[in-house]
């Protein structure tokens, strides 16, 4: 049916295009689409620009630098708004705001990028999630972001959620608008349809590439999730965890409260990175201090406790029953685990721009400097939330018709995060696997890649890029499955290690050069 929709898409749009039934497009039919119409969809189009190959790129948020990518195409980039309105409060306004890059060349195949935050911008499209070295849109494809439904004055501006359709819109509605709007004005402009289309981000980003796959399954062909803010309610309470137990611990500063970062000196943090690695390091063939098998690594806290005498490289015991008890996660009086805990690797005291778990985490929404934690009232409080079931719209398991008409799935997340547990998109996998007939036959349609060492989407001390779009591509049009993504990381100059599809993991031969990744095999 949708195939049909866009053989008819030019019955549906009409604009002042100059361009002709080609893959290619022109500065004049770049201007053209100033005058684009849509119908039954109220965009209004702010302005079209024509980049010449290697063009700077617009300012970042807030009128920061442009994001540091690879050069790019000669493109034409169009914004525009959907639905402008006023809402709430009095005097805001609100709309669907995008912007799509179509290049000079088009390859024939779509991209859609994820935000990031609470969004409230349109950032550059360009598609640079776990891309490597090299953006969709320097690779040929068209490429659209969008704001989701208001402008935000920071990273996490949530002030537009006293208003119920810019609320709907965050949640889950705008992505699905802009993508098929995009690929309308794609289909017209270039003279047919994109060929294929993919959807990649990260953390927010990742939620709406869930969303992707479980409300808008015929959308896209191939959907890359990154570390995904799917149910930040519960995340939320995870950190809060973890910082209030460190607390108890904690000295307190002059207006007597507990510094959560200071609960573990420096030299202890290092202290129980060391331990880590010393008892996990190695189980996947090779000391590196990277620890690829992670479902292998058991680390005690106490056996860091000092003897008489030590140094301060050692931990009281009651800082090594606080730090089991944080990285454990928080359970409710009945002893259900209300949030995963996290996993024991190198990178939980880095600090790559945010804080490591082992600083306390990111505590969002209050509560740093509290001791002690009622889990069940905050358990209470997300139920009896009326937004909070929009911070959960990614949970749903039920994929059957996005993989029934081939849709793949890729997901990936670093194991040190400290704001989502990799271990919720461990068991989010698990249960999605559970869902759709068990782990060989989902295997044949999504795979998850853990990324030993690194943060929230990349950072600290791992190998934090890799191809996933290349690897994504290839198995939506080649069927060619990927079994391993090739990784390096700026933490291990000249160093490649294969990312295994969970569960698998790097293990290393026991010959060859320990810093090539064709050294390793996945293994169980």
């Amino acid at each position: 049916m949708r195939s049909s929709l866009f053989a008819l898409s030019g019955l549906l749009l009409s604009s002042a295009s100059v361009l002709a039934q080609t893959s290619r497009t022109t500065p004049a039919a770049c201007e053209a689409l100033q005058t684009l119409q849509v119908d039954g969809v109220a965009v209004t189009i702010a302005k079209t620009q024509w980049f010449v190959a290697g063009a700077p790129l617009p300012a970042g948020r807030a009128g920061g630098p442009a994001p540091a990518v690879s050069k790019l195409p000669a493109f034409c980039r169009v914004d525009g708004v959907i639905d402008r309105r006023s809402g709430v409060p009095a005097g805001a306004t609100y709309g669907i705001g995008f912007a799509l890059a179509l290049p000079e060349e088009w390859n024939g195949r779509f991209l859609m990028q994820g935000g990031g935050g609470l969004n409230g911008t349109v950032q550059n499209p360009i598609g640079t999630s776990a891309a490597g070295d090299r953006s969709a849109l320097a690779r040929g494809f068209a490429v659209v972001s969008t704001d989701t439904g208001h402008t935000g004055t920071g990273a996490f501006d949530g002030s537009f959620q006293q208003d119920q359709q810019a609320s709907l819109d965050f949640a889950y509605a705008a992505i699905g608008r802009v993508a098929e709007l995009a690929k309308r004005i794609i289909a017209k402009h270039y003279g047919k349809p994109p060929d294929k289309s993919y959807f990649a981000g990260c953390s927010t980003g990742g939620r709406e590439a869930m969303l992707m796959t479980q409300r808008y399954p015929l959308l896209f062909d191939g959907v890359i999730a990154g570390a995904p803010a799917m149910r930040t309610s519960y995340s939320g309470i995870g950190d809060r965890w973890v910082a209030v137990t460190l607390n108890e611990v904690a000295p307190k500063n002059a207006q007597g409260q507990p510094s959560t970062r200071e609960a573990l000196t420096e030299l202890q943090k290092h202290a129980v990175i060391d331990g880590i690695v010393a008892a996990c390091d190695a189980s996947d063939g090779l000391a590196d201090r990277m620890i690829f098998n992670v479902n292998a690594c058991r680390f005690d806290p106490k056996t860091l406790v000092c003897e008489d005498g030590a140094s301060d490289r050692c931990l009281s015991p009651q800082q090594a029953v606080a730090l089991e008890k944080a990285l454990g996660g928080p359970k409710d009086s009945k002893g259900r685990q209300v949030y995963p805990g996290f996993a024991w690797d190198t990178g939980l005291a880095s600090t790559q721009g945010i804080a490591g778990l082992l600083h306390g985490g990111q505590v969002i929404g209050g509560g740093a400097n509290s001791v002690g934690m009622d889990v069940d009232a905050a358990v209470e409080r997300v139920q009896n939330d009326p937004g909070e079931p929009l911070s959960t719209t990614a949970r749903w398991t039920n994929l059957n018709t996005f993989s029934g008409r081939g849709g793949k799935l890729l997901f990936w997340h670093g194991v040190s995060d400290p704001w989502f547990s990799a271990l919720d998109t461990v068991d989010y996998y698990n249960r999605m696997t559970q869902a759709n007939g068990g782990a060989d036959r989902v295997r044949e349609w999504s795979r998850l890649f853990l990324v030993p060492g690194a943060g929230h989407c990349g950072g600290g001390p791992s190998l934090d890029r890799f191809d996933a779009l290349d690897a994504m591509v290839r198995w939506v049009e080649q069927g060619v499955a990927p079994e391993s993504l090739t990784a390096t990381g700026a933490a291990f100059p000249g160093r490649s290690r294969p990312l295994c599809a969970y569960p698998l993991h790097a293990q290393y031969k026991e010959q060859g050069n320990p810093d090539d990744a064709s050294s390793f095999e996945c293994r169980p």
